[in-house]
């Protein structure tokens, strides 16, 4: 299995779940994620061109796409393969935070506690501002219901993109895998949208992102329904009903799974009205509205992130005890 047997990348991958948990992501060096985005944007303005047709569009799209995963996924494989060569333990550790890097447990976390506690302070100014660095609606006139489903939903979401995706991934192939993930995830985030923009020449970024999110996001389901099953307050039988009744109605084939599971065990409903750019939207509505959403449903969400992630560790564990 690539350059390290699969005992090596599970112990790594386990650490680079430690690592995130008491790290984040790094001030320095430049974040990888960040570099991709830089390279996405560069192509994009060498690619494309304002006469372009809707067929000439799209494969340009496919070839920012292709050399995007190429590029992001050799360089790790060079850096990896070159630590490696100066010495063994110097491989083990640039491939654990290279892992590290491609997930966000503390990263959600922070964003989450950066719009709850200014609503628990009771300043929906800064709420406002703050869920608005972290969704793409319109955030000037939201109430403190409505920051709270932006941000339940955000956690909700990214349990896939930013923990279990990558987790995944980096325990079938290391920290090339694991960056092959993350390099499609950003870029679907930055040119995936069905716009006028991006629907053609960001329709393989995002149909590539759908493709890899899809076994993820049921994975993540279960884990969902397992950790409100351990968590008290939580229902894992609404969760995996909310599932069942509502995560096709979401217009993501994988989004619509973790945020029904979340809103299933809190008993709360999410989706419904969102306004993007003055143009307002109607999201399919997850979950039973047992209960008004509150600030503390932002907490209850974040636990929830957390437990999956324990779950995970606890798995990798065993693993590890039965490898070793």
């Amino acid at each position: 299995m690539w350059i390290y047997s699969w005992q090596e990348i599970v112990s790594m991958t386990a650490a680079a779940i430690v690592l995130d948990w008491l790290i984040g992501d790094p001030r320095w060096p430049t974040h990888p994620v960040i570099l991709i985005g830089r390279w996405i944007r560069w192509m994009e303005g060498l690619l494309r061109s304002k006469n372009d047709s809707p067929t000439s569009e799209k494969f340009k799209g496919v070839v920012l796409t292709t050399t995007t995963l190429i590029v992001g996924t050799g360089s790790v494989f060079v850096l990896v393969l070159a630590a490696r060569s100066v010495h063994e333990w110097l491989g083990y550790a640039v491939c654990t935070w290279l892992i590290s890097t491609t997930i966000a447990i503390k990263g959600l976390k922070d964003a989450a506690y950066l719009v709850y506690n200014p609503l628990r302070k009771g300043e929906l100014a800064d709420a406002r501002k703050y869920t608005g660095y972290i969704v793409g609606r319109e955030t000037e006139a939201l109430d403190e219901e409505e920051l709270t489903r932006a941000v339940v939903e955000t956690v909700a979401e990214n349990i896939v993109d930013a923990v279990i995706s990558p987790l995944f991934y980096a325990l079938i192939g290391g920290a090339p895998l694991a960056m092959l993930y993350r390099a499609s995830n950003t870029l679907d985030s930055m040119v995936g949208y069905r716009n006028d923009r991006y629907r053609h020449f960001g329709w393989a970024s995002a149909r590539w992102d759908d493709a890899m999110n899809w076994i993820p996001a049921r994975l993540t389901g279960l884990l969902l329904i397992l950790v409100a099953l351990l968590q008290p307050g939580l229902s894992a039988k609404r969760a995996a009903a909310a599932i069942r009744r509502f995560a096709h109605l979401h217009p993501s084939p994988n989004s619509g799974i973790p945020e029904s599971a979340v809103a299933g065990a809190l008993g709360i409903e999410l989706g419904g009205l969102n306004v993007y750019g003055g143009v307002a939207s109607e999201r399919a509505r997850l979950g039973w509205p047992l209960r008004p959403r509150t600030q503390q449903d932002i907490v209850y969400a974040v636990r929830m992130l957390y437990g999956v992630s324990f779950v995970v560790m606890g798995g990798l564990l065993c693993i590890l005890l039965v490898l070793f």
